[in-house]
């Protein structure tokens, strides 16, 4: 074995500290844009003082207000990365052990211990990339890319956040409710990711903690995602490694559509079709459509 390599996802001490060491740049860096956000918030705080009149005063403020937002967007970023260095830290001396994910640190900041994250296309909801806290966040995703609804999706295409619980999983979303519900999901809750008007994808949280949903914290944890991880020059929309691509998914559709000579959203469709009655994942289909092991239609 060669030394700086991870193995299947087992820790080794060079793929742990490259890690940390990325993770722990990213934390620098979103304080430092922290602090200047401060600065320029406090610059803003002091023109107001100083205005002429009531309308620049509160033009002043509200520039203030818009800065402070930010530098607290950065903090929480930089809070985000230095747990998952910390997770790192310890996973070095825990040899056969899984490497840490990202998201279950995102998962426990917002008092939960499943999440997940979906990055759609610029003109689709149809989910592009994918990454979650654990197994039963990553299920309870995967039903929604079978399905074709639930939380992430409506946060994606309204570009607001959305929720349900209880009895109300199955109102709003007649499919995946009843579904998500036997993965012992209680409540479920999701946030667009969007920066400048621009949506790319939604956080999604399974039984998050009383309280948690609708506050300020929830919003600013996926801005901070979108901002330092996602649309960042310097990020990883990656997440670590911890993502996974639909590429083979849409891969496997294109083949389809071919073979059936029907519209790839059509050969998409019985994939997913094909994956929920057989209770397995789209990408386990899709693998056996390339191998050339199953044919649709």
């Amino acid at each position: 074995m060669t030394a700086g390599r991870t193995i299947c996802g087992m820790a080794t001490e060079g793929g742990a500290t490259q890690g940390k060491i990325s993770a722990e740049r990213k934390a620098a860096v979103a304080r430092a844009r922290s602090a200047h956000e401060t600065i320029r918030a406090e610059r803003c705080e002091a023109q107001a003082a100083e205005a002429p009149t009531e309308a620049l005063r509160a033009a002043h403020l509200r520039m203030a207000e818009l800065h402070r937002s930010t530098a607290h967007c950065h903090l929480t970023a930089a809070r985000l990365q230095d747990d998952y260095a910390s997770r790192l830290a310890l996973w070095a001396g825990q040899r056969g052990t899984p490497r840490p994910r990202f998201m279950t640190g995102v998962a426990e900041a917002c008092g939960t211990s499943s999440a997940a994250l979906t990055l759609v296309g610029a003109d689709s909801p149809d989910e592009l990339t994918v990454a979650a806290s654990d197994e039963s966040a990553r299920a309870a995703q995967e039903l929604e890319f079978l399905l074709g609804e639930g939380p992430a999706r409506d946060a994606t295409v309204e570009v607001r956040p959305v929720m349900a619980a209880g009895p109300g999983l199955a109102v709003r979303w007649p499919g995946y409710g009843p579904a998500v519900t036997e993965l012992g999901i209680d409540e479920v809750a999701a946030v667009p990711l969007s920066l400048a008007g621009v949506c790319v994808g939604a956080l999604a949280v399974f039984d998050p903690a009383p309280g948690f949903v609708g506050t300020d914290s929830f919003t600013e944890i996926a801005e901070a995602l979108t901002r330092s991880m996602i649309l960042s020059p310097d990020g990883d929309a990656g997440l670590y490694g911890a993502a996974e691509l639909r590429a083979k998914v849409h891969q496997a559709a294109g083949m389809v559509s071919v073979q059936l000579e029907c519209p790839v959203a059509d050969a998409l469709e019985l994939i997913k079709a094909r994956a929920f009655a057989e209770g397995v994942s789209a990408r386990s289909v899709a693998e056996r459509v390339l191998d050339g092991e199953l044919r649709l239609g």
